[in-house]
């Protein structure tokens, strides 16, 4: 008889798209702390940080905005639809919407940013 070491088996569930990734050099740079780990996390770190000044930026200009329009258009400030003020419908009806769109379109782009970031530390 030989006494030979059955291989090594990876068991993950079927449910999970995560997958082992054994011996990526992204990985142990960044574990590791190396100069090229702190540039991978430093262009992650960029990359969201973008996408958070842009949609802050957006949401500033649209609320801050607001208030200039009511202020430079009397027939806006002072405009009524089904008995209810324009401003008033606008700040209810147009802003919880867009907070809500703009909440999901960056959670999208921030795990984008991630998948990027993993495919980038991977690929090395």
């Amino acid at each position: 008889m030989t006494d030979r070491r059955p291989s090594r088996v990876t068991v993950t569930s079927p449910k999970t798209r995560a997958v082992a990734r054994w011996g990526g050099r992204g990985t142990r740079e960044i574990d590791e702390q190396t100069a090229l780990g702190e540039v991978y996390m430093r262009s992650l770190i960029r990359a969201q940080l973008r996408l958070s000044l842009f949609v802050c930026t957006l949401l500033v200009l649209v609320v801050g905005g607001l208030p200039l329009l009511f202020w430079l258009s009397g027939s806006v400030r002072q405009g009524r639809l089904a008995g209810l003020p324009v401003p008033w419908l606008l700040l209810a009806v147009l802003l919880y919407p867009l907070f809500a769109l703009c909440g999901w379109w960056y959670v999208r782009q921030a795990e984008a940013n991630e998948r990027d970031f993993a495919d980038l530390v991977d690929r090395r």
